[in-house]
C-alpha cells in the first residue's frame, strides 16, 4: 500500500515559487543583456556601412583620374600601356603600377580603398557571425523562459487550490513621498508612483516592470539614461559604500542579477519577481552585493 504524501505547506510552495521566480529573473536579465548586445551589433553594422563611403569616394576620384591618364596615353599612341591598364593580368593595383604618370596621391587613394573594402568584408563577416550567435542565444533564452513560466503556472495553481490566490496582490502607494531635490528626487518620486504595478518579463513600464526596467524608467524620469540590465547598470554607475547611500542610488543583489532603487531609511523600491508587485521594502530582505550612484 502506497503511503499518502502530505500536501506541501504554504511555505514550501512559496519557496518553490520564489526559486522559480528568481530563475525567471536570471533569464530576464540575460535576455536584457542580449537585447543590448543585439542593439550594439545593429549599430556597428550601420557604422560599418557608413565607414566605407569616404574610401569609395576617394577610389572613384582615383579611377576617374586613371581614365584621364588612359585617354592621354591613347591619344599619345601609347596603346600598349592602355591595354596593360585596362586588360592586363593581375590586380588593379598591379596594373596601375606600370603607369608612371599616376601620382602617388592617387595610388594611396586606391590603396586606402582596397584596404578599407578588405576590412569591411572581414568586419561584415564577423558581425554576421555575431548576429547569428545572438539569434541562437535569443531562441535558447526564450525556451528557458517558457519552461520557467510553465513551472510557475503549475505552482500558482497549487497555491490557488490551497490558499485561494495565485499571486500576491498589489496596491498603489498612498503615503507621503519624501521631498528630495534634483534628478534623484524625480527618480524616487517616480518609483513611489509605480508601487503596486506587477512584475513583467523584460518590461520597463508603463504598466509592468522587471527590476532593471523599473530603475531605468525611474532614472529616465530624472533625466539620466541607464541600460535595461542590472549588471550593465552596475557598470554605468559609480561605486559607493553602504554608509554613503543616498535616495536615488542603486542597490544590487544576487551577483548583479537584481537591482532596486534606494529611497532612504534603509528601504528600496523594486520590481522583485514574477507574481509580485513593485513594492517598498527593507533593503536587507536579501544580502546586498554592491551599491551604485547614477552619474
Amino acid at each position: 500500500m502506497t503511503a499518502a504524501h502530505a500536501a506541501p505547506s504554504k511555505d514550501e510552495i512559496n519557496k518553490k515559487i520564489d526559486k522559480a521566480s528568481d530563475d525567471l529573473e536570471d533569464v530576464t536579465e540575460a535576455y536584457n543583456k542580449l537585447r543590448i548586445s543585439l542593439k550594439k551589433t545593429a549599430s556597428d553594422e550601420k557604422k560599418l556601412a557608413a565607414s566605407i563611403a569616404p574610401a569609395k569616394k576617394a577610389h572613384d576620384a582615383a579611377a576617374a583620374q586613371l581614365g584621364v591618364i588612359a585617354a592621354s596615353a591613347y591619344k599619345g599612341g601609347q596603346v600598349g600601356t592602355v591595354n596593360v591598364i585596362l586588360e592586363g593580368p593581375g590586380s588593379l593595383l598591379e596594373r596601375m603600377s606600370v603607369v608612371e604618370q599616376m601620382s602617388r596621391t592617387r595610388q594611396r587613394e586606391i590603396n586606402a580603398y582596397l584596404e578599407t573594402t578588405k576590412t569591411y568584408r572581414e568586419r561584415q563577416t564577423a558581425l554576421e557571425a555575431t548576429r547569428a550567435k545572438q539569434n541562437a542565444e535569443a531562441k535558447e533564452l526564450d525556451k528557458r523562459k517558457k519552461k520557467i513560466q510553465a513551472d510557475l503556472k503549475k505552482l500558482y495553481k497549487m497555491r490557488t487550490a490551497a490558499y485561494g490566490s495565485p499571486t500576491e496582490k498589489g496596491s498603489r502607494y498612498t503615503g507621503d513621498i519624501p521631498s528630495i531635490p534634483g534628478s534623484a528626487g524625480k527618480a524616487v518620486s517616480f518609483a513611489y508612483n509605480q508601487i503596486g504595478k506587477m512584475y513583467g518579463f523584460g518590461d520597463a513600464g508603463p504598466n509592468t516592470y522587471d527590476c532593471s526596467g523599473l530603475t531605468m524608467a525611474a532614472w529616465n524620469k530624472g533625466g539620466k539614461s541607464l541600460p535595461h540590465q542590472a549588471s550593465a547598470q552596475y557598470s554605468a554607475t559609480i561605486r559607493i559604500s553602504r554608509s554613503d547611500l543616498q535616495p536615488g542610488d542603486l542597490v544590487f543583489y544576487r551577483s548583479l542579477k537584481h537591482v532596486g532603487l534606494y529611497v532612504g531609511g534603509g528601504q528600496i523600491i523594486d520590481a522583485s519577481r514574477a507574481g509580485q508587485p513593485v513594492k517598498k521594502r527593507d533593503m536587507d530582505i536579501m544580502t546586498p552585493h554592491s551599491y551604485g550612484r547614477v552619474r
